[in-house]
């Protein structure tokens, strides 16, 4: 059974997302403040549904918080539809968001998406690639540039992950959204454009090397070559 932490301060919304969230065989947990999070996250949720407009600490600075004890999947539920909004919440540590007034269905489908990625995560078997300085560690999800730790969302490590395992392939932001989020028609491929330049700016930090380059008009193409992967391997 999936745990699932909802953070809301209305509270009918909140017993609402409880209820059909229940019925749907998830373990809930609720919260309608900060303090009632970092507590509720010693419960180990899978996954988390936060508001963006809770009062004195609003959803943004909630979710610089909960990184600072978690890495699992956050989902924003904001009635802001300013795309400068929706990439903050990238900014801070968020994986996805999904505006009020929204279908269960969707959020069900969100969700379940989320907690798909995760699991195949944690299934995967250990990977270890290394370019001009670049070592990618697939089993413990930790990269690295000429041994410096480069710390990366779930997100940015998925797009890393898909770009790397397909040299040569141009992928444009729907499909990279398509797979990465794994929801087909949902949801603002925009996202995958700040979260690229973000992988970027990380990555500039220790190195001038170009790991994807854009191809306009097109999509991304990564520059991380990797012939016959095996259970390790280590590319030169």
């Amino acid at each position: 059974m999936y745990k699932i932490l909802i953070v809301d301060d209305e509270e009918m919304l909140l017993q609402m997302l409880k209820y059909q969230f229940e019925g749907a065989n998830y373990e809930v947990f609720t919260a309608e403040n900060a303090d009632e999070v970092l507590k509720k996250l010693q419960k180990t949720p899978d996954i988390i549904l936060l508001d963006i407009n809770m009062p004195e600490i609003n959803g943004l600075q909630l979710c610089t918080m909960i990184r600072e004890y978690v890495s699992v999947p956050i989902i924003f539920l904001t009635a802001r539809a300013d795309e400068g909004d929706k990439v903050k919440g990238l900014l801070v540590g968020g994986d996805d968001y999904i505006t009020k007034p929204f279908s269960m269905d969707e959020l069900f489908a969100r969700v379940a998406a989320h907690l798909r990625r995760e699991e195949r995560c944690r299934n995967r078997t250990q990977i270890l690639f290394e370019k001009k300085g670049l070592v990618i560690d697939y089993e413990n999800r930790k990269s690295y540039i000429n041994h410096n730790p480069v710390e990366f969302s779930n997100k940015e490590f998925e797009i890393i992950h898909l770009l790397s395992m397909n040299p040569g392939q141009i992928f444009d932001r729907d499909r990279i959204y398509e797979i990465i989020w794994g929801i087909d028609g949902y949801g603002d491929s925009n996202v995958v454009k700040e979260h690229i330049r973000k992988i970027r700016t990380k990555l500039s930090e220790y190195t001038d090397e170009v790991y994807i380059e854009t191809v306009w008009g097109v999509g991304y193409l990564s520059l991380i070559h990797i012939s016959e992967p095996t259970r390790l391997d280590v590319i030169s």
